[in-house]
């Protein structure tokens, strides 16, 4: 006969089984930070050397040290961007371990979205024509100079461009696009208040909609949430895209706290289009919302 499973109780936890629990919960949360903070420093012991290595593959491929032939050449182009891979996976974890201890730090300096995004796409422009993959990108003359962390607002939009391109055949096509927006925040109170004040309704933009758009496989609706957790990657890629899975994972984090908002639009077979708002106006205490 099976042996039957007891339904879970509805009655509260006594004072004892509630203390350990909360015992357990703040060990585990100790071992948690000191698991990222060892990766982390692991990581960042890798970067100097990797850094040196990389730089001795540029100083044999620009032949000061003497000629290549073209199997020469050819290896050492093979060497600098596993090196330059490898660069990057560290870098990402590295961001990944900042914004999970909550030690992120915000530098807002009045500036123009317009210069950040054809600087970022100038430096992308090489990899997505290897790649024989059109980036475009025109100028919005409506957006005007505001706030933020430009820094952060690079990785952003670095992260979203290398994932286009990962995804987006030969022959496909990425587009780059700002513009202001009107970011109705909702209020989580369903609860009227007496002689409360209505609301008047926004007619100004109160931030900057950035998106980038491609023509790629498309990710299924049943992953638009997930694709933005820590380490997550599609199933059907496992074997074909290289990556941790963070990319998007710190684009979120980083998105959140700078107060703004991401999501993903995207059919299966019809490419994709992920988006995030900045407000015009940065929050007071925006980087506590980097950490999950």
């Amino acid at each position: 006969m099976a042996r039957e499973t007891a339904a879970p109780s509805d009655e509260p936890l006594s004072p004892e089984a509630a203390r350990e629990l909360r015992q357990e919960l703040l060990l585990l949360r100790e071992r948690f930070t000191r698991t990222t903070n060892a990766l982390a420093s692991a990581a960042h012991d890798l970067k100097t050397p990797l850094a040196i290595l990389n730089g001795y593959v540029e100083l044999l491929q620009s032949e000061r040290l003497g000629g290549l032939n073209d199997r020469q050449r050819v290896v050492l182009r093979d060497m600098r961007s596993s090196g330059q891979r490898l660069q990057h996976f560290i870098q990402d974890f590295l961001t990944y371990s900042v914004l999970e201890t909550g030690e992120l730090k915000l530098r807002c300096e009045p500036g123009e979205m317009n210069s950040i995004l054809s600087e970022v796409c100038r430096l992308w422009s090489p990899r997505f024509q290897e790649k024989g993959i059109a980036l475009y990108f025109l100028g919005n003359d409506k957006l005007t100079e505001f706030s933020f962390d430009s820094a952060k607002v690079e990785r952003v939009i670095s992260n979203l461009l290398e994932n286009a391109a990962k995804f987006t055949p030969s022959g496909g096509t990425v587009w780059l696009h700002a513009e202001p927006y009107l970011w109705e925040r909702r209020g989580t109170s369903a609860v009227a208040v007496p002689n409360e004040r209505r609301r008047r309704p926004l007619t100004i933009p109160n931030a900057v909609k950035i998106s980038v758009a491609d023509t790629g496989p498309g990710i299924p609706a049943e992953y638009h949430i997930e694709v933005f957790d820590d380490f997550f990657r599609l199933p059907h890629s496992e074997e074909q895209v290289e990556g941790m899975g963070l990319g998007l994972a710190i684009v979120r984090r980083l998105v959140n706290a700078m107060g703004g908002k991401v999501w993903v639009e995207s059919e299966a077979g019809a490419g994709c289009k992920f988006s995030f708002l900045l407000p015009l106006k940065a929050p007071v205490n925006p980087a506590d919302k980097g950490k999950s």
